[in-house]
């Protein structure tokens, strides 16, 4: 079998259900966008910036980490910026083979000039669309809706939760949480999680990443998570060796609910939740058929594209076009649009796509 090569995925259709909006910023958007407003940024040239970004993700220093998105979330704060920004993250996406995407923010991280949550939310969602549209001159389609985001240590998640189902027909798909696991569990926003259901809309919940097994437990039975953000530490619950594996109650649970996954490889390397691409547990939990997906997670900070992940995949575990189809599938499956627009993605884009592509190899 013939290896798939970086342009033939490029090319390839992808699904994408773990970006974050405030992590996938052009370098040279960052410098333009902080000259305007007077920001100070570590370097001014944006392919430095771009290595400096890489850098301070890369450094295992966690104050490192998040002093980066300090400096994305602050060029971040007027409706032109966010409007621009999100138009990007489309057409970047779109150029990346990416034909379905959720990307998600937290609207309450953009009100430091006066903007209203409201008009956060407007401002990229007008964005999303600009971008699609520019896409699609270049002859490249995308199907794009947003999560809106709260974060974990703060008391807005009903409010944002309130906020996401006001604008579920103008774009906003899903709801999510996110910021530090540990001390900040997920009940601590059971109110807003039981609104959700009331509302039967959508949620994911980042957990199983920088915390364990209670983490991921809770987000499914006290909070009633569709899908986990990360969830890498399901792991923790298998044991076993090669051919003889045995599952926990909760990862069995996992597994057989196909609660999806959203393995984000090269951001889950930088934050130590695994040692490296090739040891990554995504190899282990798509050889026992979990609900795996592939994902970005911040592409600025990590330096990488959908197509990237897939190449990291490609040569750490030989995968090839019917495990990425796969990956694929698994996300447009696990998308929180309506069934019958998941279902024509898939056979009318994705499939027949793939079935070239393995048709060729």
């Amino acid at each position: 079998m013939v290896a798939p090569s970086y342009a033939e995925l490029v090319n390839a259709p992808k699904a994408l259900l773990h970006d974050h909006l405030d992590g996938g910023l052009r370098p040279a958007t960052i410098v333009e966008l902080a000259a305007e407003i007077g920001h100070e940024l570590p370097e001014t040239d944006p392919d430095a910036l771009g290595r400096w970004f890489s850098a301070a993700a890369d450094s295992g220093s966690l104050e490192r980490y998040l002093e980066t998105f300090g400096h994305t979330v602050a060029v971040m704060q007027t409706k032109a910026a966010l409007r621009r920004v999100a138009a990007e993250c489309a057409l970047d996406l779109a150029l990346d083979g990416v034909v379905y995407a959720e990307v998600r923010y937290a609207p309450e991280q953009h009100l430091e000039n006066g903007l209203t949550l409201a008009e956060v939310v407007e401002a990229v969602l007008e964005g999303f669309a600009e971008g699609t549209a520019q896409a699609a001159a270049q002859d490249r389609t995308i199907r794009i809706g947003c999560l809106l985001t709260a974060m974990r240590h703060a008391a807005r998640s009903m409010e944002i939760a309130e906020l996401a189902v006001a604008y579920r027909d103008a774009g906003v798909v899903g709801f999510d949480i996110a910021g530090a696991e540990a001390g900040y569990p997920p009940t601590r926003h059971l109110d807003a999680f039981e609104y959700l259901q009331r509302e039967n809309f959508h949620f994911t919940i980042h957990a199983g990443e920088a915390f364990g097994l209670p983490s991921i437990w809770q987000a499914i039975q006290w909070c009633g998570a569709d899908r986990l953000g990360h969830g890498v530490r399901i792991v923790d619950d298998i044991t076993g060796e090669p051919g003889r594996r045995q599952l926990g109650r909760l990862a069995a649970y996992v597994r057989d609910k196909r609660i999806p996954l959203e393995l984000c490889p090269s951001s889950n390397v930088q934050t130590g939740a695994a040692a490296s691409i090739a040891e990554h547990p995504i190899g282990l939990l798509r050889d026992l058929r979990f609900r795996v997906t592939v994902n970005t997670d911040n592409r600025l900070m990590s330096g990488t594209s959908m197509s990237r992940e897939m190449a990291l995949l490609v040569e750490a575990f030989g995968y090839g076009w019917p495990e990425l189809q796969w990956f694929t599938i698994n996300a447009m499956k696990s998308a929180f649009i309506p069934f019958d627009e998941r279902l024509a993605i898939i056979n009318d884009v994705i499939k027949p796509a793939y079935a070239k592509l393995i048709g060729t190899a």
